[in-house]
């Protein structure tokens, strides 16, 4: 049997944790292995079954395991999991049971769908997306790779995000609507405008907050 091991041993590494086991290839494809972080005092507080096995740039990966992605910052889980893949690393995505996904739905390695997620027909979901709880995708949606949506969005028909883009918890996409690439949407706002490539914006509607530095988004 595989060893799956969750990279990131946060808050949102917590929860894939969850939603990994409530999975129904884990005990049957594989098992739970442990977590990769670097920090080794992340699960301190916490009584999990499993712990942490090592910090990422310690870790060699192994034939028999497999990876899960929990990070949710798009620069940060970029930067892990591109040093994973650099050694070989095999990473999985992950649907948990209770999310609905319907016809003709592309999606990539690496990518997280939360419970009570909703996506709907005609979506293409890129590399190492992760999708929170309860948020929905309309139809003939473009998500581009290392895109985070927070819980509870709503990206609607028709709009396009773009590569590393972070929605926070309750964004609204309004249709047609394309948000950049390394681009940030606050939580609750309402885009009823294209997002500019590496944007900030807040509100009801939607402004522009300000405009991210390249190399701050890539650190």
């Amino acid at each position: 049997m595989k060893r799956l091991i969750i990279v990131g041993a946060g808050g949102l590494g917590r929860e894939v944790y969850a939603w990994a086991e409530a999975h129904p290839d884990c005990g049957c494809l594989w098992e739970i292995a442990g977590f990769l972080d670097d920090n080794p005092a992340a699960l301190d507080r916490f009584d999990y079954p499993v712990g942490i096995l090592a910090a990422v740039v310690d870790y060699s990966p192994q034939s028999n395991d497999l990876f899960l992605c929990a990070i949710g910052s798009p620069a940060i889980k970029r930067r892990v999991c591109g040093k994973l893949l650099g050694s070989g690393a095999e990473f999985i995505s992950l649907a948990h049971p209770t999310a609905v996904i319907g016809f003709n739905v592309e999606i990539g390695v690496g990518t997280i769908i939360c419970p009570h997620a909703i996506v709907t027909c005609d979506v293409t979901i890129g590399d190492f997306v992760a999708i929170n709880c309860h948020t929905s995708i309309g139809h003939d949606v473009r998500i581009a790779d290392w895109v985070t949506l927070s819980g509870h969005c709503d990206v609607t028909g028709q709009t396009e995000l773009g590569e590393m883009a972070f929605l926070g918890s309750g964004a609204r996409i309004l249709p047609l609507k394309k948000v950049g690439a390394r681009a940030m949407v606050g939580a609750g706002s309402v885009v009823i405008s294209h997002v500019p490539t590496n944007a900030k914006v807040f509100g009801n509607p939607a402004r522009l907050f300000r405009l991210c530095s390249t190399a701050r988004a890539d650190a």
